[in-house]
């Protein structure tokens, strides 16, 4: 794919505030890219530095090859979907949607064709003369998406757009994001807090924390192979271990996490004596494995507390020293369900077990 967007060392400061620290990023076209993290980490800035909203204090943004930085927003071909939708009160839904050709003075015709591809697309057929008052909190987005899109940009900006809704609506409506994408075929780079929303909904993750990129790849890499401690602890549950590198052999690593000893997978640049976070994802873990040879890691555990989640049940377990884990397990016939205070014994294999650096 072609690149259409590239942040080339983005620094924006506030004041004493630096929200972006040398960023460097490409986006292809084409792509569903998510930019996550938690809130103040950057990356609303970063999208309303490609949008012209923001000028990078440092650091140039490009799009389709070209310098945009000292471009005004309405010049770049680019529209952005926030997270309050903003529509004109007092004007139709219709009129809503052709705001910005109205602008362009484009003709009549063509307005009224485009309007009502935008309202096929985004399945609001019928809705033309209803007013932002008479609908729902999905229906409004929708209508703020086709606004923005009925313009045709080369890249799509959503500022957290389904963070308003409710979690039923807002499932509904990452499907409908999908859809939608891959229909346009539109650039989308789309801002959340919600890690399962990236996970759903993107061709590549972006991470971020305190104005940098920690982590940038695939969902499924991201999730799997997390390259930093907050990059585990923020996308998904995990669980952590904390210890001592006692001897590498390869990619496997042995840790001595105090009560027990473990063997995992970590990166060439680890030491022995080197303080190290052990990671591993709780469904991943498997109670009830005492005689499986491939699962290299066994601890013993006592059950503190059941919750069940119908398609799966979470136990909490304390395990030798004290720590109390979450392991999860799916649910299937005739799987025994273990109460507070059963004995359990626990396994995972090493290519399960990843080894960061704090």
């Amino acid at each position: 794919m072609d690149q259409i967007v590239r942040f080339e060392s983005i620094t924006k400061r506030f004041g004493d505030v630096v929200a972006l620290n040398h960023v460097s990023l490409q986006v292809q076209t084409g792509e569903f890219l998510s930019l996550l993290g938690p809130s103040g980490c950057g990356k609303t800035t970063l999208l309303r530095t490609c949008a012209g909203l923001e000028t990078p204090t440092q650091g140039r943004v490009f799009l389709e090859s070209k310098d945009v930085t000292d471009l005004p927003a309405y010049k770049r071909p680019v529209n952005m979907v926030f997270q309050r939708w903003a529509l004109f009160p007092h004007k139709t839904v219709a009129e809503n949607i052709a705001f910005g050709l109205v602008v362009r003075k484009a003709a009549r015709s063509e307005i009224a064709r485009r309007v009502g591809d935008m309202l096929a697309l985004v399945k609001m057929e019928g809705y033309d003369d209803r007013y932002p008052k008479q609908l729902s909190g999905g229906q409004a987005q929708r209508i703020a998406l086709a606004r923005a899109l009925v313009l045709q940009p080369k890249v799509l900006l959503l500022d957290e757009p389904l963070g308003s809704l409710d979690l039923k609506l807002r499932k509904e409506m990452q499907i409908e994001l999908i859809n939608i994408h891959k229909q346009l075929g539109t650039t989308f780079i789309y801002v959340t807090h919600d890690q399962e929303e990236a996970l759903t909904m993107s061709d590549r993750i972006v991470v971020m924390k305190d104005g940098v990129i920690v982590q940038d790849g695939p969902p499924s890499e991201i999730y799997q192979r997390p390259s930093t401690v907050f990059a585990a602890q923020f996308i998904g549950e995990t669980i952590l271990f904390r210890g001592k590198v006692v001897s590498l052999d390869g990619a496997r690593c042995r840790v001595d996490a105090g009560a027990f000893t473990l063997v995992g997978t970590a990166r060439p640049d680890l030491q022995v004596g080197q303080e190290v976070a052990v990671c591993v994802r709780p469904e991943r873990v498997r109670i009830g494995c005492v005689d499986d040879d491939r699962l290299e890691n066994h601890l013993d555990g006592r059950v503190v507390n059941t919750i069940f989640k119908g398609p799966a049940v979470h136990y909490q377990v304390q395990v030798p020293g004290g720590q109390i884990i979450t392991v999860q397990q799916n649910l299937e016939q005739d799987m025994p369900l273990y109460s507070a205070e059963s004995a359990v014994n626990l396994g995972w294999s090493s290519e399960s077990c990843i080894v960061l650096v704090e």
